[in-house]
């Protein structure tokens, strides 16, 4: 069942540079899909298209098959609780002058009225906090120490901690590995995927990392220069067919 589904979504700057253009896709629920391409061609300005910090110029995004270009107040603060976005740099994510428990409690007491939380529970913040961080295996002890006290692996897993706090649909995943070590990634990768199942997620994982997304990815996008120019299934990723530019990227994977 389709979650988010996308039609011929263009986004243009007034500089006259088209960063999206005429994009049309679909993400299914519980599905983790793919987005792949070089830096620059488009990704990030599609993740913050969707997230409505930036205004399109034309097509049509739904979420739950509601259109949300449209939304504003409080039809928007409803939409953004279901969707949360977990960035490169965790460090710059996060607020260096807040502590991790405090950071993590952030989202819940934001939406703490709209919230029906069934895998999580707010008996108290110390107790939410500890949940949170088990979640991502994380000590406690963590709780009390600053972004800055912390390494850039753990950073990386408090920010997922916090978007999963408020137990979103879909979470936007923005190169989540790009700035972590080769044994820093797998271990994000692989609890990315053990949340996803556990908390019953759907992900849209933005990365120039194929080898990334093909572990993680059930289908997988590759966007070139702001279009949208191969789709396929993981199983499809070395077929003859796929477009020449996906070839390219495989044969550095």
């Amino acid at each position: 069942m389709s979650l988010l589904t996308v039609k011929e979504l263009t986004k243009s700057y007034q500089s006259g540079k088209v960063a999206v253009d005429y994009l049309s896709f679909t993400l299914n629920k519980g599905e983790c899909l793919g987005l792949v391409g070089e830096s620059g061609c488009g990704k990030s300005t599609l993740a913050r298209c969707l997230l409505r910090i930036e205004p399109i110029n034309s097509g049509s995004i739904y979420f739950n098959n509601e259109p949300i270009e449209s939304l504003n107040g409080r039809q928007l603060y409803s939409y953004r609780k279901k969707l949360q976005i977990v960035f490169q740099n965790p460090l710059a994510a996060l607020n260096p002058k807040l502590k991790i428990k405090d950071s993590l409690v952030d989202p819940y007491l934001e939406y703490a009225k709209e919230l029906n939380l069934s895998y999580f529970s707010f008996t108290s913040k110390a107790a939410f906090v500890k949940q949170l961080l088990e979640a991502v295996e994380l000590p406690s002890s963590l709780a009390d120490r600053y972004p800055h006290e912390i390494s850039g692996g753990q950073q990386q897993r408090v920010t997922i901690a916090r978007a999963i706090s408020i137990e979103p649909e879909l979470i936007v995943l923005d190169e989540p590995t790009a700035s972590l070590d080769v044994i820093s990634q797998r271990a994000v990768l692989t609890l990315l995927t053990e949340l996803r199942e556990t908390l019953n997620l759907s992900y849209l994982f933005i990365s120039h990392d194929l080898a990334a997304v093909n572990q993680m990815c059930q289908r997988i996008l590759v966007m070139k220069e702001g279009h949208l120019i191969d789709e396929f299934n993981r199983r499809d990723l070395f077929d003859n067919e796929r477009h020449a530019y996906t070839k390219e990227l495989i044969s550095i994977y």
